[in-house]
């Protein structure tokens, strides 16, 4: 017969993070009856002891006695989450690095890219009510684990289709022979062109069917990881909230908020790495490419950066296994706590600051601590109450607004930036990521430790908390004026440029080319200098010679006996250089001096919820609080985004009768409208904040009337 063994086990009583209940369940394990509840009085220094020490069972005291291994160890847990939570931030930034690769690749529009960068929250909405209620249910490790697990298992499917797809062609010349690249771009009589430049890529269902298996197989890959993303951050912050000592609880949070933000500056070097490679390394053709970085037609390893990413999380999911359920309570606090904290570390600060109240901490993993001992349907039942409850709340909706227009301004800037430089300013895809991974993402994580130093330092009130956002939303907005004159029209492209609101056709190119057997769908641009015109291919230039040039390094190709060029010149491949190249770096600066002021507005709008709502509607303000922004900002805002780049395209390359990718913008329209979005969500901020000063303001001079109202009747008295 099996000993019956009695076991003691702690449970947490209450709604608030800092009050601990002792209530203590006495259960007999295996399948014996369960005896009667005791109540223990462990409230004593019950921060220092940890909830097993009131065990019954002789084993306990045994491991007290034990040095603990480090999968009991809290730093152990805030070490790998940290690193976690990077590589998660990494695997889901990086598409946002690739995303005009991607089009080119898979001959996407812009507003469906736009919708595969923001199908991840699909995923994370659809179950975060669900995991928010059972968390503290589970195995929360194990369940991070889980989740990373799944994010990797998405990395991996976003790679798919490179490995499942025909090699890239950027030329409608045939693969096996490669002889024809150049034949099948010249100016050559109808009897003389080659038949693979006078058949269209064959269009029969197969090709259509294989092209959307493509597709469905990344927003597949983005929903699972929109799922697997789920249980990470939320069950990792109460994890640690729950076990690291209360004083050392700010620090922990602080450090992995801290790491945390550097995966999206990662990921975009990463992508500008990644896209330097060509996108078939791995099966490259016989003689090689005659392609280089700055060619439009240019493809890089976009799969490549997923494969890395999807490693790293499986590496960092691998401890979470090994985690216990519920971990020895860290006894001591760091002894350099307070010497870090007043050395200046904003970022502890900042966690300090959220951690002063324990429930919102726990984010959306703190939804079921409006009632923990409710069932599904009881809390289905009240959940509608208190919801409307806080949604009537003016500084809350108020603020949750103003939130949302920032953060679908972040949402497109993150997404359609590089291509929008690379557009704007004709520089690589490599270089765009270079510079928002190593200068706008960098400003933004220092504007968010400055608002979190200014809001601790200066002991804000709710009103200066709001005067703060308003002052920051009017810097950002001012920022982006001049952004809308830094630029250059779009060169003249032949027979594209002209008639700007027609479609490309043969009609459109130059009389010059008409005997030439010129395909509209082919694309292999080149530039005459002298006169700065474009062409989409040497043939609609009239060109009927190819001479290359070889230099130390790289070879460079020329186009010759060009009927379209005065003189029947020659001309050089590739697209011409844009006149405004030199101005990326100013527009970049201001971009990123425009995130660095937004970001000072983080911690104090945070803030005001926080100190705006009841105290036992904090937690679900928090939790409505990131769904709003989710629901309204971060999946509309990709789609909205790229439907107004799409309006900006002058020519469409063509596949099978339908429209693929965008070749070409007008650069103008491009700028007003993109930068007119950014100014559109950045006045709508400006509004909101506006407007819960005023309502602050409004609040303050009420209570100081009834104060003095009162004093006076209390004197009479």
């Amino acid at each position: 017969m099996k000993n019956s063994r009695l076991t003691c086990r702690a449970t947490r009583v209450g709604t608030g993070g800092d009050s601990r209940g002792s209530g203590v369940q006495v259960q007999r394990a295996g399948e014996g009856p369960q005896m009667p509840d005791r109540s223990t009085k462990a409230t004593m220094g019950a921060e220092d002891i940890h909830e097993r020490k009131v065990s019954m069972e002789p084993r306990d005291s045994h491991q007290d006695a034990q040095p603990r291994g480090m999968f009991q160890n809290i730093k152990f847990f805030v070490l790998c989450h940290s690193i976690l939570q990077l590589a998660q931030l990494m695997i889901s930034g990086y598409l946002k690095s690739s995303i005009s690769t991607v089009e080119k690749r898979f001959g996407l529009s812009s507003q469906t890219s736009g919708l595969l960068a923001a199908f991840n929250e699909v995923g994370n909405i659809s179950l975060i009510l669900f995991v928010s209620y059972f968390g503290s249910r589970v195995h929360r490790p194990r369940m991070i684990g889980c989740g990373a697990i799944l994010v990797a298992v998405a990395g991996l499917l976003m790679a798919l289709p490179h490995f499942i797809s025909e090699p890239y062609r950027y030329d409608h010349s045939s693969p096996e022979d490669r002889s024809q690249d150049f034949e099948a771009s010249l100016c050559l009589p109808t009897t003389m062109a080659p038949a693979s430049a006078l058949s269209n890529d064959s269009c029969s269902s197969r090709t259509e069917t294989k092209h959307l298996t493509m597709v469905g197989i990344m927003f597949t890959a983005q929903t699972l990881l929109g799922i697997g993303g789920v249980p990470i951050q939320p069950f990792g912050i109460s994890y640690i909230d729950d076990f690291a000592h209360h004083s050392n609880s700010p620090l922990y949070l602080g450090i992995l908020f801290a790491i945390t933000m550097m995966g999206p500056g990662l990921a975009y070097g990463l992508g500008s790495l990644m896209l330097r490679l060509y996108v078939d390394i791995d099966r490259m053709p016989e003689g090689g490419i005659n392609l280089t970085t700055k060619d439009p037609r240019w493809v890089g390893a976009w799969w490549l950066g997923f494969l890395i990413s999807a490693g790293l999380v499986v590496l960092a999911a691998s401890p979470y296994f090994f985690f216990p359920r519920e971990m020895p309570k860290e006894k001591y606090e760091l002894h350099f706590r307070q010497k870090v904290l007043a050395g200046g570390a904003s970022i502890g600060s900042k966690g300090e600051e959220l951690s002063s109240q324990h429930e919102p901490l726990k984010k959306q993993a703190g939804l079921p601590q409006i009632a923990p001992d409710l069932t599904v349907v009881q809390f289905i039942k009240v959940f509608p109450r208190v919801l409307l409850r806080t949604l009537r709340h003016p500084i809350f909706l108020l603020v949750v607004l103003s939130q949302v227009c920032t953060s679908s301004m972040v949402a497109g800037t993150a997404t359609f930036l590089p291509k929008f430089l690379e557009r704007q300013f004709s520089i690589t895809a490599s270089f765009a990521n270079l510079l928002l991974g190593c200068l706008t993402i960098p400003l933004a994580i220092v504007g968010i430790v400055v608002g979190g130093v200014l809001v601790k330092r200066l002991h804000l009130s709710p009103m200066q908390c709001s005067a703060l956002c308003l002052l920051g939303s009017l810097l950002c907005l001012l920022l982006s004026l001049p952004l809308f004159f830094i630029g250059c029209s779009t060169h003249h492209i032949a027979g594209i440029t002209q008639d700007l609101g027609a479609q490309p056709g043969p009609s459109l190119f130059p009389g010059c080319s008409e005997p030439c057997s010129c395909q509209s769908d082919d694309f292999n641009p080149v530039c005459d200098t002298s006169a700065y015109v474009e062409y989409t291919t040497p043939c609609h230039a009239g060109c009927t010679g190819r001479v290359v040039q070889e230099a130390l390094d790289k070879s460079q190709v020329f186009y010759t006996n060009c009927s379209c060029v005065a003189g029947n010149g020659t001309i050089s491949a590739g697209s011409c250089e844009s006149a405004c190249s030199r101005l990326v770096l100013p527009f970049i600066l201001l971009i990123s001096l425009g995130a660095a002021v937004a970001s000072i507005t983080h911690t104090p709008s945070f803030m005001l919820i926080l100190r705006g709502v009841k105290k036992e509607d904090k937690t679900l303000a928090v939790g409505m609080q990131f769904m709003l922004l989710r629901v309204l900002a971060w999946m509309p805002s990709p789609v909205i985004h790229g439907s107004a780049i799409d309006t900006t395209c002058v020519h469409w390359a063509l596949t099978c009768g339908r429209r693929a990718v965008c070749r070409y913008y007008d650069h103008d329209l491009l700028r007003n409208r993109f930068i007119g979005l950014q100014f559109f969500f950045k006045s709508g901020s400006l509004v909101c904040f506006a407007l819960v000063l005023a309502i602050l303001r409004q609040q303050s001079r009420e209570a100081s009337t009834k104060a003095t109202v009162k004093s006076s009747d209390l004197q009479e008295l």
